[in-house]
């Protein structure tokens, strides 16, 4: 496994997601219930906190609830629900010491009203924060993403404040949950799926993908800077050939 030492400080990605996967999986391992995978897990999001914060990552986005996931059993949906609130009011003061500052992207107001109150104390309270920036994927679908902005730029053209033509891929981006945040140049996924499962559909574009057979809950900072590495040996061409980008 890598250590931070070996990770170049000049090469690390302003933005990286990860898609969190294996708890269940993780715990059905252990012989426990589902819920024990996600109470498990917390470990592996505060080690990537911290970790992607010492390597200098600006943004970090985790799914962390999908608009699917709505579909699981309810005793594990509230269960979950119940650790998020607790998750959040245990980790505010953490967050104010290292200067994090955090945020949600989703469909926050289906979420109990409880979450929705820890979830806007907390963002208030770190909203100083200038060191990163953490990105909770709440209730979240990448095609929900999209579907909401375009409903809100027909809006503006029907309302005659925005014309057709005007319509480029900032504007789009412009009015996306993820609106002044840069698109992840890293996504991280757990436990092997080889899939981006309806997340960030539209800033992915031009993603480094890096997958781990690794389950959620076993991963820890030096798994983090392991990607890292991995990130710094892929040369990010953008449609160009290599031999232009050594010319520029």
């Amino acid at each position: 496994m890598a250590v931070r030492s070996e990770i170049d400080s000049q090469n690390i990605p302003a933005h990286v997601a990860i898609i969190m996967d294996g708890n269940g999986r993780w715990a059905k391992q252990k012989g426990g219930l589902r819920i024990f995978g996600h109470q498990s897990a917390i470990t592996a999001v505060r080690e990537t906190v911290e970790g992607a914060a010492e390597a200098g990552v600006r943004y970090l986005t985790l799914y962390a609830f999908s608009t699917e996931n709505w579909a699981r059993p309810a005793i594990e949906v509230t269960a979950l629900m119940q650790l998020l609130v607790h998750t959040i009011r245990k980790e505010t003061p953490t967050l104010l010491k290292n200067s994090i500052r955090l945020q949600a992207i989703g469909q926050i107001d289906n979420l109990p009203a409880s979450c929705q109150k820890e979830l806007a104390e907390a963002m208030e309270l770190t909203k100083d924060g200038s060191r990163m920036t953490l990105v909770l994927a709440l209730s979240y679908s990448g095609r929900w993403d999209l579907a909401q902005a375009s409903r809100r730029i027909a809006t503006e053209v029907a309302a005659g404040r925005l014309q057709p033509e005007q319509v480029t891929e900032a504007t789009v981006a412009g009015y996306l949950s993820t609106a002044g945040i840069p698109d992840p140049e890293l996504l991280i996924r757990t436990s092997g799926e080889q899939r981006i499962s309806n997340f960030l559909l539209w800033q992915l574009a031009y993603t480094e993908l890096f997958i781990t057979d690794l389950l959620w809950p076993d991963f820890r900072r030096q798994h983090l800077y392991d990607a890292l590495r991995a990130y710094q040996q892929r040369e990010r061409r953008f449609g160009k050939t290599s031999e232009q980008l050594t010319v520029s």
